[in-house]
């Protein structure tokens, strides 16, 4: 008889009690967010514990999606997010291209001034940013938005596209060189397909960092009709009363979309592709 590799021992039942503690305490504050925007009007500071509350109703997220700007807010945040994520993966994958397989003069310090970059904190960049956006007239512009993110996210997306392409045998683009390819040709045709998981990621954290961004909008946007996502949710929180079901329900809703885009993404995301590449 085979032995049992699975055996309940007392460390791995601490180990499942503990992760399953962990789930819970991670997915409750959602499933609470969840049931706030399934109340009735009448019982909006109620304390009760159930998911699914009595008299439960979708009302929430109707007011949300005709009553309330929320696709106008949702289509702002798709123009400044969709932007930031081609001009990063773009930016990104052809500066970490350089970082990893040239070497210039300033090249390590380029890459650890990007480093750098990412340890202040941006409550420190607030002001010199409103007065950089003020002095290129980007204020209250899409434009000024896309910039500001861009800079941000892109310190970060050097460095994972860098050392992907580090794993990347060079020995796939000199073959490209021989057969008759331009390093262009070479970089876009074998390289760039090769690092799919790592544009993913960037992608992927360059939507994010956009889309649910609130204090560098705060500063460039002032315009309700400019205004995006975060901005229009913070909106609804008033000085003496906050619509709590609508705002738990633009909560989720905002969700929607990065989750539709993580599962896109997915595949490229958990495989690796340049496995395989070069046999030893």
């Amino acid at each position: 008889m085979k032995k049992n590799d699975q055996a309940w021992t007392p460390g791995r039942v601490f180990v499942q009690v503990f992760l399953i503690l962990f789930a819970l305490a991670t997915v409750y504050p959602i499933l609470q967010i969840v049931t706030i925007s399934l109340r009735p009007s009448d019982q909006l500071y109620s304390t009760s514990l159930a998911i699914i509350p009595a008299g439960a109703s979708l009302r929430a997220y109707q007011t949300m999606l005709f009553q309330k700007p929320f696709l106008l807010w949702m289509r702002n945040s798709l123009i400044v997010s969709l932007c930031v994520t081609m001009l990063g993966v773009t930016l990104a994958s052809t500066a970490a291209y350089a970082f990893s397989r040239y070497r210039f003069a300033g090249r390590s310090a380029g890459l650890y001034l990007f480093l750098m970059t990412q340890m202040f904190p941006a409550t420190m960049l607030m002001l010199p940013l409103y007065v950089l956006m003020k002095n290129l007239h980007l204020l209250d512009t899409f434009a000024g938005l896309v910039v500001a993110y861009t800079a941000t996210a892109l310190p970060f997306c050097v460095w994972t596209m860098r050392g992907y392409y580090d794993t990347i045998p060079y020995e796939l683009e000199q073959a490209a060189l021989i057969d008759g390819c331009t390093p262009w040709q070479a970089f876009v045709k074998v390289t760039l397909p090769l690092a799919a998981p790592a544009l993913s990621i960037t992608a992927l954290f360059s939507f994010m960092a956009a889309w649910s961004e609130f204090l560098v909008a705060r500063i460039v946007i002032s315009r309700q009709e400019l205004y995006t996502l975060p901005l229009g949710l913070e909106s609804l929180a008033g000085q003496f009363q906050t619509e709590w079901a609508n705002y738990a329900a633009g909560s989720l809703l905002v969700c929607v979309p990065v989750m539709a885009m993580f599962i896109a993404l997915n595949r490229n995301i958990v495989s690796g592709l340049s496995v395989g590449g070069v046999k030893g």
